[in-house]
C-alpha cells in the first residue's frame, strides 16, 4: 500500500512486443550533479524489453542497461516514449527531485499516448486527485491526512487481525495437501485487510475482491477491465461516505476505520473535498493490495528455489527468533520485488540525469528492481541472501513518495511468510518453474499463480 506504486495495466508483452527499506521517507537536498560516471560505450543494441522472456526475468537487460544506457529512453508497449533510470544512485536521485512531477499534467502528451499514462478509468471517474498524481503542497496536506492510519502502533494494533486472516485463509487450503498461493492467499489477504482497515463492511468485501481480480486478471490485457473496475468502486465508494457521513458518531472510537477519519477532517476544517475523501480511498485500495500480493509470491517462490536461505529461516523460526524473518522480508523485496518500476514521474523543466538530457514534459520511470541489482551499492546483487545487512533497498520508494503503507505490507509479508513455513513445513512447488507465468503489466512484477504441495494438515477444510 503505498504512496509510491500502483498497478499500471499495459498489454501482456509478446516475443513482437516493441518497448515499452527502507525506511528513508525523508526527501533528500536540492538535487546535485549527477552521481554516476559516464557508462561504457554499448558493445551492440540494447536488449529486448517488455517480451515474454524478458517478463519471466528482467534482471539480465537491466544489468546490461545499467552498465551501458542507465538513463535509457524506450516506447513502452502502450507507445509512450519514457526514460529509464536504472543504476541506484540515479534512481535515488530522481526518487527525490522535485523537478520531476507527480502531476500528470506536466506530462507532453503526444496524442497517441493520451489516457496511457496513470491508472485505466481514473480520470474519467473522477479519482485523480490522489498521492500519486499531485504534488506539494496538496500532497503534503493530503498524506498528513491517511499517514495517522499507518503508524507502528496502529500498524501493531492490526497485527492480530492479520494473523487472524492468514491462520482462516491457511485452514481453508491446508488439509487438501495443494493450492495455488497466488489467488488461495497472497490475494485475499491484502484485499481483506485493507478494506478491514478503511472500513469496507464485511459483506461487501467479497465485491472488492472481484474487482480487485478483475483488475489483475486484465493487468496484461484490456484497459477497459481496468476501468470498469474502478468505475464500480467510484460507485461504492461515494456510496459508502456518504452513509458513514450520516452515521459519523460525535467523537471518534479508538481504532476508527480510516474512511470515517477521512470524513471527519473533511468536516472539520482540513478542506478535504468529497472528491478528495473518495480518491483517497480508491488509491489506498488500489495500491494497497497488488503490492502485498507480490511481495508474498514472490517471496515464497524466491524461498522456495533457495532451499538452503528457506531451511535457515526455518530454523530460526522454529527457535522463536524473528531477526532473520524481519531482515529476510527486506532482502526479499531488494531481490525481486513486487514493484519493478517506480509510478510515472514528468520532467517539469530541463534537467539531466545520468549523464542524459531530459526535456519538459518527458515521462521518467525508476527501475527499481534495476537499481536494487546494482553491484555498485549492493555487494553480490544477484545472491539472496536473508541476512543481509546493509540493504538500503527503494523497493518502497524514497523522498516525498515513499511508500505510506510500508509498515502495513511489512506486517503482512512477514505474518504470511512465517506462518507458511511454520504450517506447512514441507511446503515445494507443484510445477517446473520454467512453466510459470509472470503478470504482464508495466509497473508491477508478480506471478500469475504459484501451484504448491504439502503434507496435508487433519481435519476438514474451512470455508469463509
Amino acid at each position: 500500500m503505498t504512496d509510491q506504486h500502483h498497478p499500471q495495466a499495459a498489454p501482456d508483452p509478446t516475443p513482437d512486443s516493441v518497448p515499452g527499506p527502507t525506511p528513508d521517507p525523508a526527501p533528500d537536498s536540492a538535487p546535485g550533479p549527477t552521481p554516476d560516471p559516464v557508462p561504457d560505450p554499448a558493445p551492440g543494441p540494447a536488449p529486448a524489453l517488455f517480451t515474454w522472456e524478458f517478463a519471466t526475468d528482467p534482471y539480465p537487460a537491466y544489468a546490461w542497461l545499467r552498465e551501458h544506457a542507465p538513463v535509457h529512453q524506450t516506447r513502452l508497449p502502450s507507445g509512450v516514449e519514457a526514460w529509464l533510470v536504472t543504476r541506484y544512485a540515479d534512481a535515488r536521485q530522481a526518487l527525490a527531485d522535485q523537478r520531476l512531477s507527480k502531476n500528470p499534467a506536466h506530462h507532453d502528451e503526444p496524442a497517441h499516448a493520451k489516457g496511457k499514462t496513470g491508472i485505466p478509468g481514473e480520470r474519467k471517474a473522477e479519482l485523480m486527485t490522489h498521492l500519486l498524481n499531485i504534488d506539494p503542497p496538496d500532497h503534503t496536506r493530503l498524506r498528513r491526512l491517511v499517514s495517522k492510519a499507518f503508524t507502528p502502533r496502529r500498524v501493531a494494533e492490526f497485527a492480530p487481525r492479520v494473523q487472524e486472516l492468514t491462520d482462516h485463509l491457511i485452514d481453508r487450503f491446508a488439509t487438501k495437501g495443494s493450492a495455488d498461493l497466488i489467488h488461495e492467499f497472497a490475494f485475499p489477504l491484502p484485499i481483506y485487510a485493507i478494506c478491514d482497515l478503511l472500513g469496507v463492511p464485511r459483506e461487501d468485501q467479497d465485491d472488492f475482491r472481484d474487482w480487485a481480480g478483475m483488475m489483475i486478471r486484465h493487468g496484461g490485457g484490456p484497459r477497459g477491465g481496468v476501468a470498469r473496475s474502478v468505475k464500480k468502486m467510484r460507485g461504492y465508494l461515494a456510496e459508502l461516505i456518504h452513509k458513514k457521513r450520516e452515521a459519523l458518531p460525535a467523537e471518534p472510537a479508538p481504532g476508527e476505520d480510516l474512511i470515517s477519519g477521512l470524513i471527519r477532517a473533511s468536516d472539520h476544517g482540513e478542506h478535504l473535498t468529497e472528491n478528495e475523501a473518495a480518491a483517497m480511498a480508491f488509491i489506498l485500495l488500489f495500491a494497497g493490495f497488488e503490492t502485498t500480493v507480490n511481495l508474498i509470491g514472490n517471496g515464497t517462490y524466491a524461498l522456495l528455489t533457495h532451499p538452503e536461505q528457506r531451511a535457515r529461516l526455518q530454523d530460526a523460526l522454529a527457535e522463536g527468533e524473528r531477526e532473520l524473518l524481519e531482515t529476510g522480508v527486506e532482502e526479499l523485496l531488494r531481490y525481486d520485488g513486487p514493484v519493478e518500476l517506480a509510478t510515472w514521474r514528468f520532467a517539469t523543466e530541463p534537467l539531466t540525469l545520468g549523464g542524459q538530457d531530459i526535456a519538459p514534459g518527458d515521462p521518467v520511470l525508476v527501475v527499481l528492481a534495476a537499481a536494487d541489482r546494482d553491484p555498485e551499492r549492493f555487494a553480490d546483487p544477484d545472491v539472496l541472501d536473508l541476512a543481509r545487512r546493509d540493504n538500503q533497498h527503494l523497493g518502497y520508494g524514497h523522498g516525498i513518495h515513499y511508500c505510506l503503507g510500508a509498515p502495513l505490507a511489512r506486517l503482512e509479508g512477514q505474518a504470511a511468510l512465517a506462518t507458511l513455513l511454520t504450517r506447512l513445513p514441507d511446503l515445494r512447488l507443484a510445477a517446473d518453474p520454467a512453466d510459470l507465468r509472470w503478470r504482464g503489466g508495466l509497473i508491477m512484477r508478480g506471478l500469475r499463480t504459484l501451484p504448491v504441495e504439502f503434507t496435508p494438515e487433519a481435519g476438514e477444510a474451512v470455508e469463509r
